[in-house]
């Protein structure tokens, strides 16, 4: 009996406690933001449903219902695709942020995150080379303030940045670093010295070691000296990323090499804007798709990225041999100044030889634009072929290349077109390719009007969602848009990115699948995307209906090898 009254009484005391509980309002949950009924795309690669997100500070707090409960600003996304940020895993904004730090272009697409470092990097840096890195300047003039590439990171958030940054550690950048421009291998010291500027910026949160195997002095690095900076960087968790040695006549065995750093490095391994180059070339890309296929079911974890265009852009030092480039810019103007050596480079660039990878003939003279220019005088050319330029001149396209070099006093940056459309196509179908821009985050005003840029830095992303998602269909949107997130994210051991998920950082990009489209054009590329209406960066909104909020809340995103005492 007592017992049973004890029982009783907990019971009616539990009932009180029910009924105080009633009586006392419940305190609403407050959010910054709320996305409503938007279609959620969380990144995972499933598909969408219809849901809410709530953002809380720099967190996604709930993702799904939230019922009642209300944000400080709240966005009725219904009819729109709410996903995560997406991450541009090539990208060139290394300038153009400093510039401007809206990185306009990229925002207005849903790019949250600026990947760096193909080959050069912004660090390290020794006097030389911020002496160089000086006279080199074109229309966008800064101090260098930073030596290491962790200061260089840090010092574009202190300026302040819409997106998020993270950089590899150029394997150019260190072998300039250590050897100059010179064309040889380092000694066992120098390679050391070298192993210890990659070990470095591993600890200052560098993603890996990234290179570029066509330009000098890049392309006089040997395997072995790529196979150590990479045992560097996996003993980091890092990764390799590469523009491969040959895009054309030696692809097969670029990609071979790939492998081969991958598999005596232990580390993952990445092939930059993967392709085929030049009409002659084009049948090889099946045979490099098996390739990467086949070392991907041998357990290498091997990947690629692509932009969705089929011309390139670079400069016309990838029109001439490597050996006349020696020395570094000024030593190369130089030498295209002697009628002997200038003889011999045209023989060169009229020769196919699997020795360099030239890209004048991949392309031709009719389909090479010349896209930018240092001297103003040079401008009105922007937008001609160099067959053109060189008619108007009267003299050879080689010549013609040769001599705008010297008078530009730059590489002179050019389109070449070497892509066929369906092969562009294949590639966005397969499920281990990932996207980057290859190129800055400019704005169509002030400073950039001064050049014609390749039509990816408007619109790379917007064109893979709008034409080849929406309109052709080769893969669904969920899928295309775990490449753009998850994917990329979880090749760079990046934490709490990637992914709509409570406890993951607030980067959000809401668009609309039926309108997001491209307009950028070879002809007229400073023309933004449409489509996309809100975008966020830890939490804080920089698009707002489709226009810049004008807000910086940018960070640097650090690698796995970093050595401070938080991640970011």
């Amino acid at each position: 009996m007592t017992r049973r009254l004890g029982m009783l009484g907990c019971w009616v005391f539990g009932l009180g406690l029910l009924g105080t509980g009633a009586v006392r309002p419940t305190p609403e949950v407050v959010y910054d933001v709320v996305l409503r009924r938007g279609r959620i795309y969380d990144g995972s690669g499933r598909p969408a449903f219809v849901g809410d997100v709530a953002i809380r500070g720099d967190t996604i707090a709930r993702v799904g219902r939230v019922g009642r409960a209300r944000g400080r600003l709240e966005i009725d996304a219904t009819g729109l695709a709410v996903a995560p940020g997406f991450i541009n895993m090539l990208s060139w904004a290394t300038e153009s942020l400093i510039a401007d730090g809206r990185a306009l272009s990229d925002i207005r697409q849903g790019v949250t995150l600026e990947v760096f470092g193909e080959g050069w990097s912004m660090g390290p840096l020794n006097d030389a080379m911020k002496a160089e890195m000086k006279r080199r300047q074109g229309d966008i003039q800064y101090d260098i303030e930073w030596t290491t590439l962790g200061e260089y990171l840090e010092y574009l958030v202190r300026r302040g940045v819409a997106p998020n940054v993270a950089s590899f550690v150029g394997a150019t950048t260190v072998r300039v670093h250590v050897l100059g421009y010179a064309n040889r291998p380092p000694t066992p010291t120098e390679l050391e010295r070298m192993k210890d500027l990659v070990r470095r910026a591993m600890e200052e949160g560098a993603l890996g070691v990234g290179s570029a195997l066509i330009y000098a002095p890049g392309t006089y690095a040997r395997t072995e000296e790529l196979v150590e900076l990479a045992r560097v960087a996996a003993r980091y968790g890092g990764m390799y990323v590469s523009h491969i040695r040959s895009e054309g006549p030696r692809l097969l065995e670029a990609i071979d090499e790939v492998i081969t750093i991958a598999r005596r490095a232990g580390i993952r391994a990445e092939i930059y804007h993967f392709k085929a180059a030049g009409q002659a070339h084009w049948p090889k890309l099946e045979a490099a798709i098996r390739k990467i296929e086949s070392a991907r079911a041998e357990g290498l974890p091997i990947t690629a990225d692509i932009y969705v265009y089929t011309a390139g852009a670079t400069g016309l030092d990838a029109a001439m041999p490597p050996w006349v480039q020696e020395g570094g810019l000024q030593a190369w103007i130089e030498r295209l100044k002697d009628p002997q050596i200038r003889a011999r480079v045209r023989q060169e660039m009229t020769t196919p030889s699997e020795a360099w990878e030239n890209l004048y003939l991949l392309a031709g003279p009719d389909n090479v634009v010349l896209a930018g220019f240092k001297n103003a005088a040079l401008r009105p050319l922007i937008g001609k072929t160099l067959a053109e330029v060189a008619a108007l001149r009267g003299q050879s396209p080689e010549e013609t290349a040769m001599d705008l070099v010297v008078e530009d006093g730059s590489r002179v940056e050019a389109l070449y077109f070497l892509m066929h459309e369906d092969q562009v196509r294949r590639k966005i179908t397969l499920p281990w390719v990932a996207f980057g821009s290859d190129a800055e985050a400019p704005a169509p005003e002030g400073v950039f009007l001064n050049r014609r840029p390749h039509p990816r830095a408007y619109g790379n992303f917007a064109r893979l969602l709008g034409r080849y998602v929406r309109d052709e269909k080769l893969i669904p949107l969920e899928e295309a848009i775990r490449r753009l997130t998850s994917f990329p994210a979880r090749n760079l051991r990046i934490p709490r990115r990637g992914l709509l998920k409570a406890g993951y950082y607030a980067d959000v990009v809401v668009f609309d699948p039926a309108r997001i489209q491209d307009h950028a054009t070879y002809e007229d590329p400073h023309r933004l995307a449409t489509g996309v209406l809100h975008v966020f960066v830890n939490g804080v909104p920089v698009l707002r209906g489709g226009e810049p909020t004008g807000a910086t809340p940018g960070r640097v995103v650090r690698g796995p090898g970093w050595r401070g005492e938080e991640r970011e």
